[in-house]
């Protein structure tokens, strides 16, 4: 369409067959009426913005818990770290070679101070084999371990067993329970 009026067309072409129906032209009024909106489209309008925030609250709720929940992980995984680095530091000090010894000793075990070396090579023994005196002189520790002075030794009962009424480590359990004598090697029951 174009901008001109129609009034201004030329007449030729106001009086040209019509292939198609005319057109009427009417005026557009000046104000233009505006639907209404229609309730139903404002209520649905308004349950989805309070579901949206029904939802982001759920969700950071949600979010907060797992928070909690994921600090209350950390500091357990902190104390087992601390307990393991414990366990293993009192495992470290009942493995040491001085605590070993002190306990083979404690058992009735002395050291030898001629030993014997057997090459797998040829078979051939090397050095004179001697038996260990029973006044050996016991080595003691040549480089001390401080962390085993409050570890008992095998013999020697233990706090946990004097609370339960046991003997040591070479106690048995029941109403048989003896006595280990000094020097001699703890047994097991079997049954």
């Amino acid at each position: 369409m174009s901008a001109v009026p129609a009034q201004s067309l030329p007449a030729p072409l106001r009086g040209a067959p019509a292939e198609a129906p005319a057109r009427r032209l009417r005026l557009v009024p000046d104000a233009v009426r505006r639907r209404k909106p229609r309730i139903a489209y404002a209520i649905i309008a308004l349950g989805a913005i309070i579901l949206v925030a029904a939802a982001q609250l759920v969700l950071s709720v949600a979010m907060t818990q797992g928070a909690y929940e994921l600090d209350s992980l950390r500091v357990q995984q902190t104390k087992l770290e601390r307990d393991r680095q414990i366990v293993g530091e009192e495992l470290d000090a009942l493995q040491s070679p001085q605590n070993l010894a002190r306990n083979a000793e404690e058992l009735g075990m002395v050291p030898n101070t001629t030993p014997v070396y057997l090459r797998l090579s040829d078979g051939a023994v090397l050095g004179q084999p001697q038996a260990a005196g029973d006044g050996a002189a016991a080595s003691g520790p040549l480089v001390p371990n401080s962390l085993i002075t409050d570890v008992p030794l095998v013999n020697q009962p233990t706090p946990s067993d004097n609370a339960s009424g046991g003997t040591g480590a070479g106690a048995s359990s029941g109403a048989d329970a003896q006595l280990v004598p000094p020097g001699a090697l703890p047994t097991p029951d079997t049954h």
